[in-house]
């Protein structure tokens, strides 16, 4: 068998199940399997490998299921890839092959169920990568941050659950003025570049990872930019989305045989849970709606899906990712952004306030900075809502930082006839490359915020109800 030629990636993780991504290579007509065996750490004996078949529709990429799982448990296991000799090979009948699997051995642990033990989260966005004739500009920089999260994660405690990725992992628009990247090929060749760097690939093989979409995995400002040429473009953006950020999500449901059915996917948003902390990422790209009469950043069933969980789920801490800014609002192109969406934003501030809903936090990157921030009511002191903006990862000399004069301060969010929503920074506004690393305890969430090399640049603790 062959080491994977981009992962292994640890997607969705559950307290008995593991979603795994493995990209193989084209061997002439062969089929082309790849595979995945595991163990509890300190074990001598393997499981049976798991496998399944690759093609070229899905770019030689599979999600392997680790089902049956031992709850809060360090694992490790092996992933490749290889083509039989026979061609009437399936993966059932390949399990019985004596294969060579590669010998790098990969962790991961499975979700806890005690309800009360701390959880700690990586959050971040915008990764750029510059690529230039099919060929990554200087990948070095753009992995170098990696490499700290790397060492956080070796010596975090608690442990890190996961990394929430926020938008733009990709950017497919990185030379649009120049040489823009349309074909399909070219956007898989960004992909390949972007996730097989040694630092993030280590990352990604022993930290479950789940990722949201923004504009440049498709195009700046999307779909306020879409001309009316860019229908393949977003055909092909989405085709190579698909395989790549959610293949091994939540938004694919298991079949009846706990396999990842990758024929089946509604919609890009989903939720996920880690005891009494859960998350619902949000799809604020693709499904917007910018006509005059009913602008919404959400579309009608996901604005519904997102109300109904935040009124009905019993989870104490609740966070809600959006690839753009909840809040505060920037000065200039804020429409992009929820600013120009500000019915929908209102319906949800109050159905969150109305329903007495604690421990709210937004969480988002997109604009180049980071930063947090409260908001409150005028005339509801009971009233909370808190935001953690993670952003760059790795920043293009050509795009500005942001600062704290790049946000509206000084005026309401929002005035209604029951009062306004008033908002204030609780952080100074980074304006570097940086990572945030979130912390949910008894009382409070903490938040670190480190730069490329992992120093740490500034903790804020935002207080649990």
């Amino acid at each position: 068998m062959l080491k994977p030629t981009v992962g292994p990636i640890l997607g969705h993780v559950t307290t008995n199940h593991a979603r795994i991504f493995i990209r193989g290579e084209l061997n002439g007509n062969a089929p082309v399997f790849a595979g995945v065996r595991h163990r509890k750490q300190g074990e001598k004996q393997w499981s049976t490998g798991i496998f399944v078949k690759l093609d070229v529709i899905n770019d030689m990429t599979g999600v392997v299921s680790l089902n049956n799982l031992s709850d809060d448990t360090e694992h490790e296991y092996q992933a490749g890839w290889f083509s039989p000799m026979s061609p009437v090979h399936t993966v059932e009948s390949v399990a019985e092959l004596p294969l060579q699997w590669p010998r790098e051995t990969y962790r991961l642990r499975t979700r806890c169920r005690t309800q009360s033990r701390p959880r700690a989260y990586i959050v971040g966005s915008c990764r750029y990568l510059r690529m230039t004739a099919g060929i990554a500009s200087f990948p070095s920089l753009s992995d170098r941050i990696f490499a700290s999260v790397n060492r956080l994660v070796d010596n975090a405690q608690p442990p890190v659950d996961a990394i929430v990725m926020t938008g733009d992992q990709v950017y497919v628009d990185d030379l649009n003025f120049i040489a823009p990247d349309r074909e399909y090929k070219e956007i898989l060749e960004k992909y390949h570049a972007a996730f097989s760097q040694p630092n993030i690939r280590q990352l990604m093989s022993g930290t479950s990872t789940y990722m949201i979409l923004d504009d440049h995995e498709i195009e700046d400002n999307w779909p306020a930019n879409a001309g009316k040429n860019d229908h393949e473009l977003y055909r092909n953006a989405m085709a190579a989305y698909e395989l790549y950020q959610v293949s091994h999500s939540p938004a694919h449901e298991l079949t009846a045989e706990d396999k990842v059915n990758r024929l089946k996917l509604e919609h890009y948003w989903y939720r996920f849970g880690d005891g009494d902390v859960e998350w619902f990422v949000t799809d604020s790209r693709t499904r917007r709606n910018l006509a005059a009469d009913d602008r919404r950043i959400l579309d009608r069933e996901q604005e519904q899906a997102l109300t109904e969980w935040l009124v009905n789920s019993p989870a104490r801490v609740k966070f809600v990712v959006t690839g753009v800014m909840f809040y505060p609002d920037r000065r200039l192109n804020a429409d992009d952004a929820w600013r120009g969406f500000p019915e929908q934003r209102l319906r949800l501030l109050e159905t969150i306030r109305r329903h007495r809903i604690d421990n709210v936090v937004f969480i988002s990157g997109d604009v180049h900075g980071s930063l947090t921030a409260r908001l409150s009511h005028s005339e509801d002191p009971d009233f909370e809502v808190h935001t953690v903006v993670s952003s760059p990862l790795h920043n293009s000399k050509l795009l500005p930082y942001a600062k704290a004069s790049t946000f509206i301060l000084d005026q309401p969010l929002a005035r209604t006839a029951t009062g306004d929503y008033r908002h204030e920074l609780t952080s100074r506004v980074i304006s570097q490359d940086n990572f945030a690393h979130l912390v949910v305890g008894a009382e409070h969430i903490r938040v670190d915020y480190h730069d490329r090399d992992g120093n740490l640049l500034q903790s804020v603790e935002i207080p649990l109800r």
